[in-house]
């Protein structure tokens, strides 16, 4: 399984990112554009439900992930990502911010909160958010 990183640009705590994504679901399908449909796309969409996600850089840590769900159109030409509306907190990693999109290896990715028993994924984004940039999570 092969996925996405993207920065969250303008976004300023895991709480404004998980804010945003719900206004955008709650708009109706979710999705963002790019210009170009990435050349391994198939990787890493998968199987309906078995496709990659959408890692999130939040002051240079992958902090949170949304599962991509299919590629389609959009205006202009250019390529949508759906994405599913759920944020799915993961164990914090560095990672340097970069422009548009960059593949990410499953061997490479991290963990989610929500499968270990630290009882992070139980805590509010805003804190997991202030624990990783203290790199504590």
């Amino acid at each position: 399984m092969l996925h996405l990183t993207k920065v969250a640009f303008g976004v300023t705590s895991v709480e404004h990112l998980a804010e945003r994504l719900a206004a955008r679901a709650a708009a109706g399908e979710m999705f963002l554009t790019t210009r170009f449909l990435p050349k391994r796309h198939e990787e890493v969409a998968g199987p309906v439900g078995e496709g990659g996600s959408l890692y999130w850089i939040l002051k240079h840590q992958l902090i949170a992930r949304s599962p991509i769900l299919r590629f389609g159109e959009a205006e202009g030409g250019r390529v949508a990502i759906h994405l599913h509306p759920e944020l799915v907190l993961v164990e914090a990693r560095p990672k340097r911010a970069h422009q548009g999109w960059r593949y990410l290896e499953a061997a490479d990715a991290p963990a989610d909160l929500g499968g270990n028993a630290s009882g992070l994924a139980a805590m509010p984004p805003a804190l997991v958010g202030k624990l990783a940039e203290l790199c504590l999570v």
